[in-house]
């Protein structure tokens, strides 16, 4: 049966040179979000949309980061941000001398470049919402007023779907757009189900997991927002798990990377380390999983990686996403200090002294590193 809102995109497709997608399957998605058809998002994620600090301002490279479990989307998308800022855009390198529609321009090719990967460079589908409605609520599947009124846009060109998004991007950037959610979408639909299937693998059956009355994104959310694969595992390649089925992890190096430290994890779980393509990126920006919270680590150096003397003594950046930070932090890591400046520094603090949790997840990729705050009081 046609309906209206797939016919109306048929039609733009064919203007474009591009097509509709599918119609959506509203059951199946729900499956591979939440594992059943009963969950809905939470406040936290409805209330979710990609913003900007304010132009040429310290943060004017930085969006404004939400509660819950769609923070940590803002946040994966942000380390893409920051890529495309320092490395991609020609012409400027200043994270600081941005106008407003230079941060639009940015996001539009950030969100097309995400879904063009995850779409393995063959296509992206974009999902808007329309003022139809096309499914209604029965006894097995409680609706949202929002996921059944989809409308999918699917490109065969990455430059097509940049100017799409960009010509909508009302619909990702606007208050009351459920903006992170719909990429959410953009991103499922673009790498398909069947793809997704093959990424997770046997040990996990969907994206989201219930915390605290909403949902966290599982590993396989962020990875496919940095590597283009739905990966559920931050080691390299596959291993065999505890009763031998293959466990996906992560298979190439991708731009931005990925460092995690927590609290109470275990060094001895070799397969909950994160393996050297991950720490190793292509491009010095990293994703970091921080005792369960989301940030950014970058360098502006774009030789850091790449030459061996670069590591010696270095900047990087750190942006928490936390509404008291004005502005980013800026570290100074050491690798090559003198073991004995190192012991006389830690003496001077007493045996038990604590280290930042920073400091713990930037030397889970730099081991001997010593870190200098530049007059900021490090985070605990």
């Amino acid at each position: 049966m046609e309906e209206a809102g797939v016919t109306a995109s048929r039609i733009w497709g064919k203007r474009h040179g591009n097509r509709a997608a599918a119609m959506v399957d509203y059951k199946k998605l729900r499956q591979v979000l939440f594992g059943n058809v009963v969950h809905v998002f939470s406040y936290d994620w409805k209330k979710a949309y990609f913003r900007f600090h304010d132009p040429f301002s310290d943060l004017a490279f930085a969006l404004e980061m939400g509660k819950g479990g769609a923070r940590s989307i803002q946040m994966a998308v942000q380390g893409h941000v920051v890529k495309y800022l320092l490395f991609t855009r020609k012409g400027k390198d200043s994270l600081r001398d941005i106008s407003k529609q230079e941060q639009e321009r940015a996001l539009a090719m950030v969100l097309a470049d995400i879904l063009w990967a995850s779409g393995a460079a063959q296509k992206a589908t974009i999902c808007l919402v329309s003022e139809d409605t096309y499914v209604v609520s029965t006894p097995d599947y409680c609706g949202d007023n929002f996921t059944e009124r989809l409308q999918l846009f699917e490109f065969l060109e990455k430059e097509a779907a940049e100017k799409f998004i960009y010509d909508h991007l009302q619909c990702f950037k606007g208050e009351g757009s459920h903006g992170v959610i719909l990429f959410l979408y953009s991103l499922i639909f673009s790498r398909t189900f069947e793809r997704l299937q093959k990424d997770l693998g046997v040990t996990t059956t969907h994206l989201l997991q219930p915390h605290a009355g909403g949902f966290l994104c599982r590993q396989a959310v962020l990875n496919m927002i940095l590597t283009g694969r739905a990966s559920p595992n931050v080691f390299n390649g596959c291993e065999k798990g505890k009763s031998w089925e293959i466990l996906h992890g992560v298979l190439a190096r991708s731009d931005i990377g990925y460092l995690q430290w927590g609290k109470d994890a275990s060094e001895d779980d070799r397969l909950s380390q994160v393996g050297s393509r991950l720490k190793t990126p292509k491009l010095p920006v990293w994703l970091c999983s921080i005792n369960g919270h989301h940030s950014i680590l970058f360098c502006t150096n774009r030789q850091l990686l790449s030459d061996w003397k670069m590591e010696r003594l270095f900047d990087l950046y750190f942006y928490s996403g936390q509404p008291s930070q004005d502005k980013p932090v800026h570290l100074t890591i050491d690798t090559h200090s003198h073991h004995w400046e190192r012991d006389q520094q830690e003496d001077r603090h007493g045996s038990g002294r604590r280290f930042s949790p920073v400091e713990m997840v930037i030397r889970t990729k730099w081991r001997e590193a010593t870190i200098n705050w530049n007059g900021t009081v490090p985070f605990f």
